[in-house]
């Protein structure tokens, strides 16, 4: 038998995870979006920074839920060197395609935050269908960074 708190934790745990991979997401998207000499670009990469926030407050929004109300996060060691990375491209005038490379890398590490999580077993049938849900729509946005990435070649 399965004990209730162990779940909460595992999910709090795999919560705490992919919170981590939003916040890297939503900074990584604000800087490089911000740098980008593409208007286009520019507005996708500023809204997609907003949309890692939506999904983020989604997902803490569960913690508190679920009795969990320490919940601030900080990104991963890892996103804030792909952030530092983006920023000397950016000065150097590495231009939108040396920005796009890095935004794809960052998103190379949420696809892996969020499979990570949906291999968690144990993990509740609403939670589990947020995380898909946000899953969708990252596979998108890699896509979408990746199309752009080879079209500024």
């Amino acid at each position: 038998m399965s004990n209730p708190s162990n779940t909460l934790t595992k999910s709090e745990d795999t919560l705490r995870s992919v919170i981590e991979s939003l916040i890297d997401g939503q900074e990584g998207f604000q800087k490089i979006g911000e740098n980008l000499k593409d208007e286009s670009l520019k507005r996708y990469f500023l809204a997609e920074s907003l949309k890692r926030a939506q999904f983020r407050g989604a997902l803490e929004e569960v913690l508190h839920q679920e009795g969990v109300h320490d919940v601030k996060e900080s990104g991963t060691v890892s996103g804030a060197m792909h952030r530092a990375w983006g920023d000397l491209k950016s000065k150097l005038g590495g231009g939108d395609h040396a920005l796009l490379v890095t935004a794809e890398q960052g998103e190379d590490d949420a696809k892996k935050a969020y499979a990570d999580a949906l291999e968690q077993e144990g993990i509740p049938l609403p939670i589990r269908q947020i995380l898909v849900s946000q899953a969708t729509h990252i596979q998108t946005s890699h896509d979408y960074v990746k199309a752009a990435r080879d079209r500024t070649k």
